[in-house]
C-alpha cells in the first residue's frame, strides 16, 4: 500500500492536479508580487554585483504578502498567543475564518447552480441574474413585511429562492419549447436583472427617505440571518444553510430518480430521450433548481452580514464567481463547496493583504484565475511536473464526463 501510494502520489490524479495547480498559481503570483513592488525591482538592477539584496527582498516582500493572506483566511498566530496568554479574547482567533466562511457562502450555492446545470448539459451563465432577482426578492420580503421573526427569516429566504427560480425557469422553459440556447438566453436575462435592481431601488417604498445616492430601506432585524458566533464575527446562518444545500443536492444527483434523468440527458439527450425520459421537461427543472440555488446565495448577501440593503452593487460578482467555483470544484457538489472555501479564503485573506502588506487585491483575482486555468488544463500540470501519462489520460476521461 505504501509502494502504491508513492507512486499515485506523483500521478495526475484530480488531488495532484489540483494542489500543483494552486501551487502554479502561487508561484506565479509571486512573481507578480516582486515585479509590481518598485523597491524591490530596483535591487533587481545591480543584482549581480549583490545578488543577496534582491533575493532577500523579493523573500520578504513575498513572504509578508502570502503571510497576511494567511492570517486574514485562516487564523493568526499574533491572536492564538494573546488568547493564550490572557491579553486578548478568543474572537480575534475566529475571526479570520469567520471571513472566510462568510465570503464562502454565497458562492456555494451560485457554484452548485452552475454545476447542476452542467450536470444537466446545460451552461448556466445566468447565475449572477438569477442571484440578482433573489436579492432584490428578498429584501423586499425584508422590509415590506411586518411578519415576527422566526416567519419572517423563512419567508425572506424563501423569497430569495423564489425570485432566482422565476429567472432560471425563463431560459430553461426557452430551451425545452424552442431551442433557444441558454447562454444567449442567460446573459441577456442577467442585464435585465442588473437594470432592475437599479429600477426598483429608487422607487417609493423602497429607497431609503432621506437619501439621495441609490439605496433601499434596511432589511428588519427579524428577516436577518442570526450570526452563529455573535459579537462582531460576522459567520452567520448562511454557511450552515450552504452545507445543507450542498449535501441535498449531492443526494439529488446520486440518489433521485430525477438525478438518475438530470445525468442521462447531460450525458446524451438523444439517449435519453430514446428511453422514455421528457428532455424538455428536464431542462426547465434544472433551470428552476439552479435559478433558486442562485437566488439563496443572493438572499445571503442582504439577509447575511455583507449588506443590509439593496445597492446598485449589492450581489458583488458571486454569480460569475460560481462559474470558477463549479469549475475547480469539478461540477461536483461537495468539490464546489471546497472550491467556494477556498476563495472565501483568497477573498478574506487578501483584504489583510491588500491592508498589511499593501498588495493589490486585484491579484487575488487573478490567483483565482490562474487557479482555474491550470485546473481546466491538466495536460499543462503534468507536462510542468511530469506527472504520469497514464494517470493524466484517465483525469481527463473523468473531466469529459463531469463537464
Amino acid at each position: 500500500m505504501l509502494r502504491l501510494f508513492v507512486r499515485n502520489l506523483w500521478a495526475a490524479n484530480t488531488v495532484v492536479v489540483t494542489v500543483l495547480a494552486i501551487v502554479l498559481a502561487t508561484v506565479i503570483g509571486a512573481v507578480l508580487i516582486i515585479v509590481s513592488d518598485p523597491d524591490v525591482l530596483a535591487t533587481y538592477g545591480y543584482i549581480t554585483a549583490q545578488p543577496a539584496d534582491a533575493l532577500n527582498s523579493s523573500w520578504t516582500v513575498v513572504s509578508d504578502a502570502y503571510a497576511n493572506l494567511f492570517k486574514g483566511a485562516v487564523f493568526d498566530p499574533a491572536a492564538v498567543s494573546g488568547w493564550i496568554n490572557g491579553t486578548n479574547g478568543w474572537q480575534p482567533v475566529f475571526a479570520p475564518i469567520s471571513e472566510t466562511l462568510t465570503y464562502a457562502a454565497p458562492l456555494v450555492f451560485t457554484g452548485l447552480a452552475v454545476s447542476l446545470a452542467f450536470r444537466g448539459g446545460l451552461f448556466n451563465i445566468g447565475a449572477q441574474g438569477q442571484a440578482t432577482l433573489g436579492v432584490v426578492l428578498a429584501a423586499l420580503a425584508g422590509f415590506l413585511l411586518p411578519l415576527p421573526p422566526v416567519v419572517h427569516l423563512i419567508v425572506a429566504v424563501l423569497a430569495g429562492a423564489i425570485g432566482g427560480a422565476i429567472w432560471g425557469f425563463v431560459p430553461g422553459f426557452l430551451k425545452a419549447r424552442t431551442g433557444a440556447h441558454e447562454v444567449i438566453t442567460t446573459i441577456m436575462l442577467n442585464y435585465v436583472a442588473i437594470s432592475f435592481l437599479a429600477w426598483i431601488i429608487v422607487q417609493d417604498g423602497v429607497h431609503a427617505s432621506g437619501r439621495t445616492d441609490a439605496i433601499s430601506r434596511s432589511v428588519d432585524g427579524s428577516a436577518q440571518l442570526p450570526r452563529l458566533l455573535g459579537g462582531d464575527l460576522r459567520v452567520h446562518l448562511g454557511i450552515v444553510l450552504a452545507i445543507g444545500a450542498t449535501w441535498g443536492v449531492a443526494w439529488l444527483l446520486n440518489r433521485s430518480t430525477f438525478g438518475f434523468e438530470l445525468r442521462a440527458v447531460g450525458a446524451n439527450p438523444d439517449a435519453a430521450r430514446t428511453a422514455g425520459i421528457s428532455v424538455g421537461r428536464t431542462y426547465v427543472l434544472v433551470m428552476v433548481i439552479a435559478g433558486a440555488l442562485s437566488g439563496l446565495g443572493g438572499a445571503n448577501m442582504v439577509l447575511g452580514t455583507t449588506a443590509t440593503a439593496l445597492t446598485p452593487l449589492v450581489i458583488a460578482q458571486i454569480g460569475f464567481d460560481g462559474i470558477l467555483v463549479a469549475l475547480l470544484g469539478r461540477v461536483k457538489p461537495w468539490g464546489v463547496a471546497l472550491a467556494a472555501l477556498l476563495f472565501g479564503a483568497l477573498q478574506a485573506g487578501g483584504n489583510r493583504m491588500q491592508s498589511y502588506a499593501s498588495i493589490s487585491l486585484e491579484l487575488v483575482t487573478v490567483l483565482q484565475a490562474l487557479i482555474v486555468i491550470f485546473i481546466a488544463a491538466p495536460a499543462l500540470v503534468k507536462a510542468i511536473f511530469g506527472l504520469r501519462a497514464a494517470r493524466a489520460a484517465r483525469l481527463q476521461t473523468s473531466m469529459a464526463k463531469g463537464w
